[in-house]
């Protein structure tokens, strides 16, 4: 079985994509030799963006016995729950803040999560600032 590992990929004009390494130090070592371009304008000029995607490795070969079995949905949102608690910076009510400054370069390059209001979601929709929202899981009374 052969393994590699997908980045979500923009070029300085933009535009997203994908790529396929074998490691990351594969993606730097190619990145940093300008061997990684943008398929749209041929940009060299190339950052990892957040992404959604899951990256099997040694550590999650045990968890992949879990693909053979049916998982409810509300088993599946809190198992990803747990992921986004452990992989993430809880920014609270500032999330809108500090993505904004995220995406100027103001503010180094995180995972973050937090809440907004309405406004504030249309208002980084605006600035082209890319974000998802996921639902909070019901708690049991």
């Amino acid at each position: 079985m052969f393994i590699v590992i997908i980045y979500d990929l923009k070029c300085e004009k933009g535009h997203t994509f994908e790529g396929w390494f074998k490691d990351r130090e594969t993606w730097i070592a190619q990145n940093s030799q300008k061997l990684v371009s943008c398929p749209v304008c041929n940009s060299s000029n190339i950052e990892i963006i957040p992404s959604s995607i899951t990256i099997m490795g040694k550590e999650s070969r045990a968890e992949n016995k879990l693909q053979n079995k049916e998982i409810s949905p509300s088993a599946a949102l809190k198992m990803l729950h747990q992921y986004i608690d452990k992989n993430f910076e809880d920014v609270g009510d500032k999330f809108a803040e500090v993505a904004l400054k995220i995406h100027c370069g103001d503010e180094e390059k995180r995972n973050i999560k937090g809440t907004t209001t309405p406004q504030e979601e249309e208002n980084l929709k605006e600035e082209g600032v890319q974000f998802i929202k996921i639902p909070l899981p019901k708690m049991d009374s």
